[in-house]
């Protein structure tokens, strides 16, 4: 198995934003996206990555740009080395597979999330108000049901720590209503779009978080899209409401840690290699079934 990127270096090139598993840099009017290897669980980032996994996750947001291209422009220019400003071109080893070249725009501070099924922190408030971000939802619905139509439950961008879950009323509060409503809706209608492609595929995809950023007054798409890392993505074919599900996703990380006596504050513990194995093998099976 090949060796797991863990940190990106390129030189004198000015780092924009570091986060849990992407490195980006700063090329002016333009930046560079690096996805790595690293995986975090409970917003704790493990010592070990799983190899590959960046390469996995930039394969899936082009996918995913260009499946939804005809509902939302996105800010990416290429993923091809060889049209990377020339200074970059030499860390071709850290930048080939999992690195795009996007346009630098202004981030919109909410993480716009679309749910379709009752799951994680939406069903745990459910549980304890009967509804998730305000939204009231019947009564006596099981874990992991489908919800139809699907719900529009922004969150606050944290760069480090949780993210918090908010009304639309209350993002209303952060950012222009008008614009609040535009995102309310882009959400909702690439989450349909994807959510139809990927019951064809016989995946369910639970939920999905997207980010977007305003370049000249438009609002265009951003960072990654529907990928294992920003989705929960089920397998159809054992759905059943009523549990939780198996996720192609990180999961199985969570899932382990959850055996550990560790409080989920740094420093993480080791993942073994068979974890590893199995989270990698994961994340291939969702891609492969999603883009055939």
């Amino acid at each position: 198995m090949e060796a797991a990127l863990l940190k990106t270096d390129l030189g004198n090139v000015p780092v924009f934003a570091s986060g849990k598993v992407r490195d980006v840099y700063d090329l002016g009017d333009r930046l560079l996206i690096i996805a790595t290897d690293r995986i975090s669980a409970f917003d704790v980032v493990m010592p070990n990555g799983i190899p590959g996994k960046g390469k996995i996750l930039t394969e899936m947001s082009l996918f995913w740009f260009e499946q939804t291209a005809d509902l939302v422009r996105h800010h990416l220019i290429s993923t091809d080395v060889d049209e990377y400003p020339a200074e970059v071109q030499e860390y071709r080893d850290q930048l080939e597979g999992r690195s795009m070249l996007v346009v630098k725009a202004d981030r919109v501070d909410i993480e716009c999330v679309a749910r379709g099924y009752l799951t994680g922190s939406g069903w745990k408030d459910y549980g304890n108000t009967g509804a998730v971000c305000g939204i009231p939802l019947p009564e006596s619905l099981e874990e992991s049901a489908r919800l139809e139509p699907p719900i529009f439950t922004p969150a606050t961008k944290a760069d480090t720590g949780h993210d918090e879950n908010i009304s639309f009323e209350q993002m209303c509060e952060v950012v222009d209503p008008d614009l609040a409503g535009k995102l309310k809706t882009l959400t909702l209608d690439i989450y349909a779009s994807a959510r139809a492609f990927a019951e064809n595929k016989d995946i369910i995809i639970a939920d999905t978080k997207f980010e977007f950023g305003l370049l000249d007054g438009e609002i265009i798409l951003i960072d990654e899209i529907l990928s294992p890392d920003s989705s929960r993505f089920w397998d159809q074919e054992t759905y059943a409401p009523g549990r939780s599900q198996d996720s192609f996703d990180k999961q199985f990380v969570r899932d382990y840690l959850e055996t550990l006596d560790w409080d989920k504050t740094p420093p993480a513990p080791e993942l073994p290699e068979n974890i590893v194995v199995n989270t990698l093998a994961k994340y291939r099976e969702a891609r492969d079934r999603l883009l055939g």
